[in-house]
């Protein structure tokens, strides 16, 4: 005999009774329909989560990303479109991806090998191996010598943070996709006609910090503003809140990129004294475990500790443990399917105008003595709202 209430309460949760697999399928079909279980259910969610609560109502939503996702060709081939439909407002990116970004801007090429061959015998004949993306050598050298050129221009001869310093360098790049007449490659080129802000976190952990590096025992007075950095990065999100915008984070992988997105909210509330509750959406795919203690694996909930994350939103936040290069083309291809374009908010562009509103946040509320700790309202994570 079954129990009608238990009916009842399992009426508000999806059957798992999928249509037969068809020939033609759309991806957006496929993963409304066939992905409920597990991990291909949790990406079913974070997609949903994306289009409809992250991009509506002109929500700011920015993107981490780690592992090496460009040498693969996710830049192009998934990064560019979302850029381009306006769904990624600004970026974290570690410095590699970013390096690795330029070959195609430069028309370089990548080949997809294997990780089974021998390693001796690829460096004996010049090439380069990221598992199974094989390149000659000369890729690296020629990728170099772009970077250091256009580092010595006049424009560079100062000190600025990583957002500036990655939007003049992708106004170059696409100057030479341009001049190569080939269509936009390049994530950095993408970024500048769109003034879509991109930082790294860890400048000097990169082949490009590496030969900004080089230029400096040349004379260059190129700095890397950190400072600048990881208040530009607050200030963004502190724009979105004080402008009445959902604030969202789609992190791809985890590491410094995740954390320099994350740490945003602390930066708001802990550092600089502002009355804030955190993002309000969270979407990440990774292949790291919480258990061990690592940044990469750690959930929502333990952000919401920190105050990263809005414990009034934490079931609105979604962890799928998959591989990035699965979920990426994947995460594409539903949110170009099932949500319009959205008007570019060409944050870069307004960079000063949101510092200047968070330094009018931090002269109203920070203070250069310990900060008391703000009182929070006691709360359900699993409520629609708090109680006081």
């Amino acid at each position: 005999m079954i129990c009608k209430d238990s009916n009842k309460k399992l009426a508000k949760y999806l059957r798992v009774n999928p249509p037969l697999a068809r020939p033609q399928m759309l991806v957006s079909d496929m993963i409304d329909n066939l992905f409920l279980a597990y991990n291909s259910a949790r990406l079913r969610q974070g997609v949903r989560l994306i289009v409809e609560k992250m991009l509506p109502d002109d929500g700011y939503v920015g993107m981490s990303l780690a592992g090496a996702l460009t040498p693969a060709g996710l830049g192009k081939s998934c990064i560019i479109p979302m850029i381009k439909a306006g769904f990624i407002d600004w970026i974290v990116a570690t410095g590699a991806n970013l390096y690795h970004d330029l070959h195609f801007g430069l028309n370089l090429s990548l080949h997809a090998g294997s990780p089974f061959l021998d390693d001796v015998e690829l460096r004996q004949a010049g090439i380069v191996r990221i598992y199974d993306i094989l390149f000659d050598y000369e890729v690296l050298l020629d990728t170099d010598a772009f970077i250091r050129k256009i580092i010595q221009n006049e424009e560079f001869q100062r000190t600025m943070a990583t957002d500036e310093f990655h939007y003049l360098l992708g106004k170059h790049v696409f100057e030479l996709e341009k001049q190569l007449g080939i269509e936009t490659s390049s994530i950095l080129s993408a970024a500048y006609q769109y003034a879509v802000p991109i930082f790294t976190s860890s400048p000097g952990d990169s082949s490009i910090g590496m030969n900004i590096s080089a230029m400096a025992l040349r004379g260059s007075k190129l700095q890397i503003d950190i400072a600048r950095d990881v208040n530009q990065t607050a200030a963004i999100v502190y724009n979105a809140k004080v402008s009445r915008k959902k604030s969202s984070v789609i992190l791809i992988g985890g590491g410094s990129p995740k954390n320099f997105v994350m740490q945003t909210e602390p930066q708001i509330q802990e550092v600089l004294g502002i009355p804030e509750e955190g993002h309000d959406y969270f979407f990440q795919c990774t292949d790291a475990r919480p258990d061990t203690g690592g940044l990469s694996g750690a959930t929502p909930s333990e952000a919401v500790s920190w105050g990263k994350v809005n414990p009034n939103n934490l079931p609105d936040c979604v962890v799928a443990y998959i591989d990035a290069t699965v979920a990426l083309p994947l995460i594409t291809c539903y949110c170009l399917d099932r949500h319009n374009p959205r008007p570019h908010k060409r944050l870069y562009l307004i960079r000063d105008q949101m510092l200047e509103n968070l330094r009018e946040g931090y002269m109203r509320y920070g203070s250069i003595e310990k900060l008391k700790r703000p009182k929070r309202k006691a709360c359900d994570p699993m409520a629609k709202s708090c109680k006081k």
